[in-house]
């Protein structure tokens, strides 16, 4: 059984500090959602696990059959090269390379770069609209359809552990449903691990299996199920409007 164990980490930037002994754990085939609004820390988590921002304190592991690898103190290529992938808030795609390079670049993980023509056929026909515009510049293409390609970049490095940071950003409704659906198939089809950092409860709690709060840098609220995770205060609060 795989685990990714968060541990009272604490992170920020130069004097301010963002995470505040935060602890979350992602369990395997599980979709689990981090709620809180801008400002709260939920993209500072996201590069901390993915070591493009290192801890003050605390620790990031993973877990599995009886082995413990800390990932705090490795590079971004090991944590990637660990089966641990990245959708970055904003998509963050080279806009002067074609689709399909962006999606080859993806492929950097040893085990990827051994499928990759494999993993590319799966990618277009998950996502025809990029097979359909392979060889168009990434960075003449619809924000639905770049998030698309986001996904499928991390897709093409053959993770185990998927993290998404704010899929819905800037998405009108229907293409934040869309995603979102995208997001339950693709964890579905490849028995993904997913960790999404979400502002849209709606649209999140339709496919998480549970779900924590965060609220100033912390955990405010672990909701052990998505029952649990909608009676909750903060959630009425914050999402519901009560």
């Amino acid at each position: 059984m795989l685990r990714l164990v968060i541990d009272k980490l604490e992170a920020g930037y130069g004097a301010v500090r963002v995470l505040h002994g935060l602890s979350l754990e992602l369990r395997q085939g599980e979709t689990v959602v981090l709620l809180g609004t801008n400002g709260n820390g939920k993209s500072t988590l996201m590069k901390c696990i993915m070591a493009l921002l290192k801890p003050t304190r605390g620790s990031v592991a993973l877990e599995e059959r009886g082995e413990r690898i800390e990932l705090t103190g490795k590079s971004p290529q090991q944590i990637v090269a660990l089966g641990i992938a990245l959708v970055p808030e904003g998509r963050r795609l080279f806009p002067k390379l074609t689709v399909q390079e962006n999606l080859l670049l993806g492929a950097f993980r040893r085990e990827a770069r051994q499928d990759i023509h494999r993993n590319l056929a799966i990618c277009y026909e998950a996502f025809p609209v990029l097979s359909d515009r392979s060889r168009q510049l990434a960075g003449s293409l619809s924000g639905g359809q770049q998030q698309m390609l986001a996904i499928a970049r991390a897709i093409m490095s053959a993770p185990r552990v998927l993290l998404v940071d704010e899929p819905s950003l800037g998405l009108s409704p229907l293409l934040v449903i869309q995603t979102m659906d995208l997001i339950r198939e693709l964890k579905q089809r490849f028995g993904l691990t997913v960790l999404m950092a979400e502002q849209n409860f709606h649209e999140a709690s339709r496919i998480a299996d549970r779900g924590y709060i965060i609220v100033h840098g912390a955990i405010a609220f672990e909701g052990r199920d998505l029952s649990e995770l909608r009676q909750s205060e903060l959630v009425k609060k914050y999402y519901l409007g009560a």
